[in-house]
């Protein structure tokens, strides 16, 4: 069968490339093309357009870009009709997905949404257009289904957290081999720098992180560079011998590190689960902040947080993402009962997650829905 997969973000085409590998096991004679990145075209998906090109974070960013963002639109439908797939496959990026599942229903495709758009959070009325567009809803995390089925009666299917299926399958950490592979200082403890993705995060956020340095000279920091930039974003904030960057080990690295300071996104669900005592940062511009602050309805932006319902991982947002507020969360993380603390949360963490499996799950729904049409 011919299955069409959305995804416009890193998160979305890491979780792209796990359900793409579960569709092919299922159905060996799958023929996949999709909008992704480079870890979805090497599972074998046929990659239309890359999610560097689509990419826009906040307000004024996507106003910016709207010929860009309508052309894009334009385009996929165009592409899709060509193609004729059996399945129409959705993963979140829902103002861009969300346009083409109404255009998608109109024209009698078969739509699936994997990994649900954070309507919980903000523009809860989107509900209405997932209902209405949507044949199949997948959700990951446990508080979704209790939000669609108790509070607005869309039946949706539960599958579990697919970075549970990531985790079950790394290789064990190889500190020896990590430092000498990426010419890192033998003896000094890592401290992981997650700065995100986007070209926005990166002149936000980076230069904070950089900021703290100094104020831990027995640590070294490592930068987890994101496969979507260029070299060239980072090279500037490059200047303290003890900060070192590397690309597409992001695992590895959170493996070897002693804590971390993350962008708010997946990455804190990936740190957590991955047992790396973590410190929250997110800034955004100030128009885009003022905006989403008067949007979103959330007591946190964490994944970690919002999963557990409480504060587990501090969170520096805005305003408080300063030098000094970083330093003195950082510091309780490094050891004690801070760092005692937030480990003994993870676990619980975990198994609200639910099992291994998700993203077989979702592809065996997903073909045995398509195969009856």
């Amino acid at each position: 069968m011919k299955y069409y997969i959305i995804a416009g973000e890193a998160s979305g085409d890491l979780h792209g490339s796990n359900l793409i590998r579960a569709l092919r096991r299922q159905d060996p004679g799958a023929d996949i093309r999709c909008w992704g990145g480079d870890r979805m075209q090497q599972a074998g998906g046929k990659l239309v357009k890359h999610y560097r090109e689509m990419s826009f974070m906040g307000f004024l960013e996507v106003v910016r870009h709207l010929p860009a963002i309508f052309r894009n639109i334009a385009f996929c439908k165009k592409d899709i009709a060509a193609f004729k797939p059996d399945a129409l496959i959705f993963i979140d990026f829902s103002g861009f997905n969300l346009r083409i599942a109404r255009w998608a229903r109109k024209n009698g495709y078969h739509t699936h949404y994997y990994i649900s758009p954070q309507v919980w959070a903000s523009r809860e009325g989107r509900v209405k257009k997932i209902r209405r567009d949507i044949d199949h809803m997948y959700v990951i995390l446990p508080f979704e289904k209790a939000f669609y089925e108790e509070k607005h009666g869309v039946p949706v299917h539960f599958v579990g957290h697919p970075l549970i299926d990531a985790m079950e399958g790394l290789p064990e950490a190889d500190p020896e081999g990590f430092r000498n592979r990426n010419q890192l200082d033998p003896d000094l403890p890592l401290i992981a720098l997650l700065p995100g993705s986007r070209p926005q995060e990166i002149e936000k956020i980076l230069p904070v992180m950089m900021a703290v340095v100094p104020k831990f000279p027995d640590y070294q920091f490592v930068i987890a560079g994101a496969p979507s930039l260029d070299a060239d974003r980072y090279l500037p904030h490059l200047n303290n011998p003890r900060v070192s960057i590397i690309w597409d080990q992001t695992y590895p690295l959170l493996q070897n590190a002693r804590a971390a300071l993350v962008t708010s996104g997946t990455a804190t669900l990936e740190t957590a689960l991955l047992k790396v005592p973590q410190v929250v940062c997110y800034k955004g511009g100030w128009v885009s902040y003022q905006i989403a602050r008067r949007l979103i309805r959330l007591d946190f932006i964490s994944l970690v947080n919002l999963i557990m319902g409480r504060e587990v991982v501090p969170e520096l947002i805005q305003d408080r993402l300063n030098p000094e507020e970083v330093i003195a969360a950082l510091r309780p993380l490094l050891s004690g009962p801070g760092r005692a603390r937030q480990l003994e949360a993870y676990e619980e963490l975990r198994s609200r997650l639910g099992g291994t499996g998700a993203s077989s799950s979702a592809a065996g729904l997903i073909v045995n829905f398509s195969k009856q049409g």
